[in-house]
């Protein structure tokens, strides 16, 4: 197991139960998927194993409550397993987050309590779920998606697609958005949740992808897809909020992998400098290398507490959605930087496939892109500072 970098001023916030978990969940990503993580990328696919290892550890419903099989956790927990595999594996670590904070928090929150006996134990324990609000032409605009759903009855009928789905290829719940009313706008909008073997619902193309690579990203197709009235999420026409006040736990959660990303790097860099000789010294012996992983660790350090910090008040049941944008505004602005600078230190094979540090640079990019730009996160932060 590589020696971790974290400093003894963000384990300081930590109680003994939360470092516990974190230990826990390090070592399993040390020696179950670190073994596996370039093949795994080249493949562009993720081992099932491991997925099915990641719900044995109980990392696919950290706040789901025990009387429903999870293992009734925190926001703050789930945030440190995403970093924790983050640092070895962004896909890994995306697999738990979208499970967490998106699937999971969306049925706790807005789901009726029959929905949610019927599907709680089973993402607990091996049903992987997916978030379905992005469309071709509906990306920053989330609310101009064009998917419709019609009532029929006892039932309702959705068409349209969905793209740049993450976990597609394996889930087999999907929250789906769509708009039950177009003349009523974005008050239209109301989620479903629809499962994979739902009459007139597959799944299309797979996105070959920069990075994240064995992690699924897929479209979905819907050609009047047959749902239970049922399984309608939250009240009809409420969509939008479901979808908003989950995203703003989800920006958390992408936080978090940012600096588990900006992590395993650093840890590459530190390590490839004590070893790296040039003029006759390891090249960490030179005061212009150390200051640049200095400046590395500060940012990395100041990033990983703004994410703490939103967890803890999204546990508290504060106000946290501006700290949420901006611990991924941040987040993913420092692991940019950071993984960017990483791979410099390794100079030449830095760019090279045989050290970790090109695939942390190219995990980190989706960062500034998914659950939000970072131009959304500045329209967040500025809409709050201003009202």
């Amino acid at each position: 197991m590589s020696e971790t970098l974290v400093s003894a001023g963000a384990l300081s916030v930590l109680s003994e139960e939360e470092q516990l978990f974190r230990a826990t969940v390090r070592e399993f990503a040390e020696t179950e998927i670190r073994p596996f993580v370039m093949a795994m990328d080249d493949a562009g696919k993720f081992r099932p194993e491991l997925l099915e290892k990641l719900f044995a550890l109980g990392l696919m419903g950290i706040e789901i409550p025990e009387q429903f099989g999870g293992a009734g956790g925190s926001i703050f927990l789930a945030t440190l397993a995403i970093e924790e595999l983050a640092r070895v594996d962004a896909a890994a670590a995306i697999y738990v987050d979208v499970q967490n904070t998106l699937v999971d928090n969306a049925v706790l929150r807005w789901g009726t309590e029959e929905q949610k006996k019927r599907y709680l134990p089973r993402l607990a324990t091996g049903l992987l779920g997916a978030y379905a609000l992005s469309e071709p032409a509906s990306g920053s605009d989330a609310f101009a998606l064009q998917c419709k759903a019609e009532r029929k009855g006892d039932h309702w009928e959705l068409t349209g697609r969905k793209f740049w789905i993450t976990n597609a290829a394996e889930a087999g719940l999907f929250i789906v958005f769509a708009n039950t009313d177009f003349s009523k706008g974005y008050k239209g909008i109301t989620g479903f949740l629809v499962e994979r073997e739902f009459p007139g619902f597959s799944i299309g193309k797979k996105e070959n992808k920069l990075g994240i690579r064995a992690s699924s990203t897929c479209e979905l197709i819907l050609e009047g897809c047959r749902v239970p009235d049922g399984n309608v999420l939250g009240p009809v026409g409420i969509g939008y909020k479901v979808a908003i006040e989950t995203l703003n736990e989800g920006r958390i959660g992408i936080g978090a992998q940012m600096i588990g990303i900006a992590q395993g790097a650093l840890d590459a860099g530190v390590g490839y400098i004590k070893e790296r000789k040039q003029f006759g010294k390891p090249i960490a012996e030179f005061q212009g290398v150390q200051f640049q992983v200095a400046q590395m660790k500060v940012e990395l350090e100041a990033a990983r507490l703004m994410v703490y910090n939103a967890a803890r008040l999204k546990d508290q049941g504060q106000p946290f959605a501006e700290d949420a944008a901006m611990a991924k505004l941040f987040g993913s602005q420092v692991a940019g930087r950071v993984t960017s600078q990483a791979l410099e230190l390794f100079g030449g094979y830095g760019y090279s496939k045989e050290y970790p540090v090109e695939k942390f640079y190219r995990d980190a990019k989706i960062g500034t892109i998914y659950e939000g730009t970072s131009n959304m996160q500045l329209h967040t932060i500025a809409k709050a500072m201003l009202r």
